[in-house]
């Protein structure tokens, strides 16, 4: 049997000290996310995060810097993920664009609302990638290759 992790793309978007989140259904209720989602074939892994925010947030997301590659095993279903997050800025938002299904609404919630409502996170990756964000770590897109 050949194991394969699950690869998801992730943004942190932080403006005015306030950060994009997204309130999406799950089979485990309402729960807090960053703009998140699989990765799709033929598709970059920027390409990927950009199209994630816009669908969940309305938000035309514009990635500066790899914030990290996060491994995570779900303990209820046992999928392990593999998250490439990416921080930048929002560069434009579409009022009139109808969010994917499932997500709730866009949300821009402080560092400490982010905290208090670590019981409603998607996975504990929520808060380490802000954390992360906050600790300074940066790494340029240039170490991202696609051989196509």
């Amino acid at each position: 049997m050949i194991w394969k992790p699950t690869v998801t793309v992730a943004a942190v978007v932080e403006q005015d000290g306030k950060f994009l989140l997204v309130e999406e259904h799950t089979d485990e209720g309402a729960v807090l996310n960053q703009p998140a989602g699989h990765l799709e074939a033929e598709e970059t892994l920027l390409e990927g995060v950009v199209r994630e925010t816009l669908e969940e947030t309305a938000y035309h997301f514009q990635p500066e810097f790899l914030l990290g590659v996060y491994r995570w095993r779900n303990p209820g279903n046992r999928i392990t993920y593999l998250r490439f997050a990416f921080a930048g800025r929002a560069v434009g938002f579409d009022g009139q664009r109808k969010l994917d299904h499932g997500i709730i609404r866009a949300a821009w919630m402080s560092e400490a609302e982010i905290r208090e409502q670590a019981h409603r996170h998607r996975s504990p990756l929520v808060l380490r990638c802000v954390q992360d964000y906050l600790a300074g770590k940066r790494y340029p897109l240039e170490i991202i290759i696609h051989c196509d």
